[in-house]
């Protein structure tokens, strides 16, 4: 459900993206981009620590491993859940910043970059959807 091609397609046009490693969603994958370019480049990587799915939920959990410089913890569970003809999405993200500072100027992007996705997930599952009904 959750693949490259998804992950990929989430990704907002800012700030430069370059997916360097995607192993998947199980426990034990590792994801690692590249954001930025430049000096601004930044590294992130991520383990995937929990992962679960059944016909009516399915969600994994990463957690940075590296950071950019502006966060100090990352943990974030991707839900999706089937309700009837409906797919539910939900990005349940505990973070700490290494300073109010950076919170203040990097949040509303981080915000925004989530608000980008949900036209991205809405086509990909109406498209999901279409195809499993024929």
């Amino acid at each position: 459900m959750f693949d490259e091609k998804l992950f990929t397609a989430l990704a907002p046009p800012f700030p430069p993206f370059k997916l360097q490693r995607f192993d998947g969603c199980k426990t034990g994958d590792e994801v690692h981009i590249v954001l930025g370019a430049g000096p601004l480049k930044q590294l992130w990587h991520s383990l995937i620590i929990e992962n679960q799915e059944s016909s009516k939920e399915s969600y994994f959990v990463d957690e940075g491993k590296i950071l950019p410089f502006f966060l100090k913890t990352w943990l974030h569970k991707h839900i999706i859940k089937q309700e009837g003809e409906d797919v539910i999405i939900v990005d349940d993200i505990r973070l700490s910043w290494t300073s109010p500072l950076w919170k203040v100027l990097i949040y509303p992007g981080l915000y925004l970059s989530f608000l980008y996705r949900k036209p991205v997930y809405k086509s990909y599952f109406s498209k999901a959807l279409h195809k499993s009904r024929h």
